[in-house]
């Protein structure tokens, strides 16, 4: 997968830019035309490829699990079902980014390791370590309650400008945003989703929780767009902003 970068260079007169030819252009024309170029390479068919092959990544590990091997072991079932949740979420966040530098591919594992450890909360909500009482619960863990993205994701955008942290990690609320939203949907599979304090919504259709988990990708990289988010990483940091 192929990130975008900038192809705008900076000329030395102040408010000006240079285009592909070295043809001076106004600097407000030539950061709208990139915002644009970043908006379309959102839809590219690269990335389009990309949420095709993670939305039948999702079919092909459901249906692995369903297998009588994997059923018949607890601790299998349920080592291979948070993988697949870490994969999704690593993919989602790769789908968004782009993989064009090293740092990339930390950001996809942190993103997909954010997604795994989400449900550690069985284990915490169980007090113990058994795998049985982790998946037997009364209710809910409180980090599946889908109400908590929103408060958490914005919580982090505010530690981080109280802690004055500099661009390259603005992009840090949206890849926990991916890591839960992918997990919760995932799981709203079988119990719907939990909407504190609303209650529970009815399971999630599976062609609807495919389809949302391969759109997914492409919500994030518009709502970056229209917040800034994506011109702060391309203009300041030069990185790809996705594939």
């Amino acid at each position: 997968m192929q990130g975008f970068y900038s192809k705008l260079d900076s000329a030395p007169l102040l408010g000006v830019a240079l285009g592909r030819e070295g043809t001076p252009v106004p600097l407000s024309l030539a950061v709208e035309t990139e915002k644009a170029q970043a908006l379309l390479q959102t839809f590219s068919s690269a990335s389009l490829l990309a949420s095709a092959g993670l939305g039948l990544f999702c079919v092909a590990a459901d249906h692995a699990l369903q297998l009588p091997l994997i059923q018949h072991h607890l601790w299998l079932r349920a080592a291979l079902d948070n993988g697949t949740h870490a994969v999704v979420g690593l993919w989602s966040w790769a789908v968004v980014i782009g993989l064009r530098k090293k740092s990339d591919v930390y950001e996809v594992l942190l993103a997909g390791l954010l997604a795994s450890i989400i449900d550690l909360d069985h284990f915490y909500m169980a007090g113990s370590l058994s795998i049985k009482a982790a998946v037997s619960l009364p209710q809910r863990p409180p980090l599946h309650c889908s109400s908590l993205i929103p408060v958490l994701c914005l919580s982090l955008r505010f530690l981080m400008w109280l802690g004055r942290l500099k661009d390259a990690w603005c992009s840090l609320p949206w890849m926990l945003f991916i890591s839960m939203a992918t997990h919760h949907v995932r799981d709203a599979v079988r119990r719907g989703l939990w909407v504190c304090p609303l209650g529970n919504t009815a399971p999630l259709p599976y062609w609807l929780y495919v389809s949302t988990t391969a759109t997914l990708p492409h919500l994030c990289s518009v709502l970056m767009y229209l917040t800034g988010t994506r011109d702060v990483i391309s203009t300041k940091h030069g990185v790809a902003i996705d594939v």
